[in-house]
């Protein structure tokens, strides 16, 4: 049997060969295997990560520990990932109270009246109705016109000179004759006149009633559906609630 006489060794040599069986076994058995268990073809999460951490340590060169700065490294990163899933899960806590909060306020809107920007209204014409035009500058006529459902003009409303701003109106549900119109729904178009005397379009607000709220299943807003086959507001875009 042969003799070896390992004094005749460099220490470099045998460290390197040690190195070498150390690193196979470690890729094969160890953190190759770990990380296929901790995390498939996912992303690490914090436990796949402090499993891979810990098997990382178990196979490593005993000659040729981890450097000390590498492992604090790689502790920093395990830190930052734990607050960062710690971050997301207080976000989607708020979300979540935030979208209960808003189905709340949204579904105490039913049944009450409320006012939106629209050019259409479900009118009850035995009393007065209320609206509003966004007059966007200083003005010398403001005029609405309300037509009914076949388009056929009704009402035309005088408001004079306004000044930039919400300017209300009131119709009193009579038609141009002094005859009270039937009751429905009627659009209204509200414009001026530029300095040309070209008509200029303006904004309108109506008042509408609330019949049911549709919940939005991706996270978006909320939207209030309106009675009349009026549609859908969002409740952003309420102005005013009324009784």
């Amino acid at each position: 049997m042969a003799i070896v006489d390992t004094t005749s060794t460099p220490n470099s040599a045998v460290q390197d060969l040690f190195n070498s069986k150390v690193k196979t076994a470690a890729d094969n058995s160890g953190l190759e295997g770990a990380a296929k268990a901790a995390t498939g073809n996912q992303a690490l999460g914090k436990d796949a990560f402090l499993q891979l951490l810990v098997t990382q340590l178990k196979n490593q060169n005993p000659l040729s520990p981890q450097d000390n700065g590498a492992f604090v490294a790689q502790l920093a990163q395990f830190s930052s990932l734990e607050g960062i899933n710690t971050l997301n899960d207080s976000v989607n806590a708020i979300s979540s109270n935030f979208s209960s909060s808003q189905a709340l306020q949204a579904s105490s809107l039913v049944g009450r009246s409320i006012i939106t920007q629209t050019d259409k209204a479900m009118v009850d014409t035995s009393k007065s109705m209320t609206g509003s035009v966004a007059v966007t500058a200083a003005t010398g006529n403001v005029s609405v016109k309300i037509t009914d459902k076949d388009g056929n003009v009704v009402r035309t409303i005088d408001m004079g000179a306004q000044s930039a701003g919400d300017s209300s109106f009131i119709w009193d549900g009579k038609n141009d004759n002094g005859e009270v119109a039937p009751a429905g729904t009627y659009t209204f178009a509200a414009s001026t006149k530029n300095d040309k005397g070209d008509s200029v379009a303006l904004l309108t607000s109506l008042p509408a009633t609330v019949t049911s709220v549709t919940l939005s299943k991706t996270g978006g807003e909320m939207l209030l559906n309106l009675a009349g086959g009026m549609g859908s507001v969002k409740l952003s875009q309420i102005q005013t609630i009324g009784t």
